[in-house]
């Protein structure tokens, strides 16, 4: 390349240099640069841990999962199943270190959250035309082609940096994660095995609450007390709400959430008034995380509370819920359907700082926000896939909806061009021809 600034499809680029910057080593991050690294497009990723630490993240390695260790369904009749398909076929790091790491979740993939991002790490770190830069990125060169890839937990420097780019306040909400027991200190008496409706042979641990226990639960879990939110505006995206929040709703309502019972029965004769679920979190089957219990109660309150749980009476909490801010732009203002900035066009934002909410919906906007980043670099003009693919319909939903309305959206077919809610087998099929078909065309 030139090294001076140059004009493609509208797009002023700073020539000079040779290599696409990633902001992020997250999902998205590490996908966008997988897939440009493997199409012979050098890239420099910037990931400040382990210098600056994150409040969610517990190592340094690169795409870690800080929240639940599952991606969701793998049916096609699912939109989270079908939004993997295609990312498969557009070439997933994310997916390919699943299927390494996988444990067994009935019809979920779910993983060992540390051998997962291991190689994740592993395969970024070893590219020949990757160079990663442990380091904290402050400034944001807006004539560079970049991807933006920062994620929830985006530093108040770099979130300074955005706002003064986008020229709009950067939106906020509270995020939870749940807690990891060891397996060793349940008791397996009380407890045990099965998948909701016999998907499998039984990946979940169960545990069966009367009414009275749940009572006494339900009790604890609205008076226990909760930790600070220090300063940060206190509102949740109620797809992962806190656990403590879902019972204020009602004295029901974790009866028809979390701790739903049907499907859970031990025996025939059985009518479980609730049931808590766990699910398997490392390959080794030593740990398992309390599906649902995403949870901002203070560490003691966690252990007196979810110890009245059957079975978890001397559990061991390797890892307690905590909440802590995600930030998202407002995408309907701030970004065209390309993944591109409207006032920055050689700035991408990818991932969750996009508006989507969820780990898969996250890595598929790094391997959007790579596909047009490459057809930058190479001075083509960027795309968008068509809407009738779960991938398309995702960035057009966050990139077309009022920006008044606007909230984290996960992949579903609600937003899917032409879903028929009785043919969701056939809409995965004509999605998949979809996408196929537009890469192809992309050749």
């Amino acid at each position: 390349m030139n090294d001076e600034l140059q004009e493609v499809h509208g797009i002023i680029i700073n020539m000079k240099n040779s290599f696409v910057t990633i902001i992020g080593g997250g999902l998205a991050g590490t996908e966008a640069a997988y897939y440009l690294a493997e199409r012979g497009i050098p890239v420099r990723l910037y990931e400040m841990r382990n210098l600056t630490p994150s409040p969610a993240h517990h190592t340094d390695l690169l795409g870690e999962l800080v929240c639940s260790n599952s991606l969701k369904s793998e049916q096609r009749d699912n939109a989270c199943g079908l939004l993997k398909e295609e990312m498969r076929i557009i070439g997933s790091l994310m997916l390919e270190a699943a299927e390494h790491s996988r444990v067994p979740a009935g019809n979920a993939l779910s993983v060992d959250r540390n051998v997962f991002a291991e190689y994740i790490t592993h395969k970024i770190e070893n590219h020949p035309l990757i160079t990663v830069i442990r380091e904290e990125v402050k400034k944001i060169d807006e004539f560079a082609l970049t991807i933006i890839a920062s994620g929830p937990l985006t530093s108040p420097s770099l979130t300074n940096e955005l706002q003064l780019l986008v020229g709009q306040n950067m939106l906020s909400f509270f995020d939870a994660s749940a807690p990891i027991v060891t397996l060793d200190s349940l008791d397996l008496n009380t407890l045990y095995w099965k998948s909701r409706y016999d998907q499998d042979s039984g990946s979940y641990l169960n545990s069966a609450m009367d009414e009275t226990q749940y009572d006494e639960f339900y009790q604890a879990l609205i008076s226990a007390q909760k930790a600070p939110l220090h300063s940060f505006d206190t509102s949740y995206f109620d797809g992962c709400l806190p656990i403590e929040e879902i019972a204020r709703r009602g004295y029901h309502t974790l009866r028809f959430g979390p701790l739903k019972p049907r499907g859970l029965r031990k025996n025939p004769e059985d009518r479980p008034f609730a049931v808590v679920q766990m699910r398997q979190d490392n390959v080794g089957a030593t740990l398992f995380n309390i599906v649902g219990f995403q949870t901002n109660l203070t560490y003691p309150e966690q252990r007196r509370v979810f110890r009245m749980i059957p079975g978890l009476e001397n559990a061991e909490f390797v890892r307690y819920g905590l909440m802590h801010r995600n930030s998202y732009i407002k995408a309907p203002i701030v970004l065209k359907n390309t993944l591109q900035m409207k006032k920055h066009a050689t700035l991408l934002i990818a991932g969750q700082l996009t508006g989507v909410e969820g780990y898969v919906e996250s890595a598929a906007m790094g391997l959007l926000a790579a596909i047009n980043a490459k057809r930058i670099f190479l001075t083509q003009a960027p795309v968008t896939p068509p809407i009738s693919t779960m991938i398309g319909s995702l960035v057009h939903y966050i990139t077309n909806c009022s920006p008044d309305a606007f909230a984290p959206m996960n992949a579903n077919f609600g937003i899917l061009y032409g879903s028929n809610k009785n043919h969701r087998l056939e809409d995965a099929d004509r999605a998949i021809n979809s996408l196929k078909e537009w890469l192809d065309e992309l050749q």
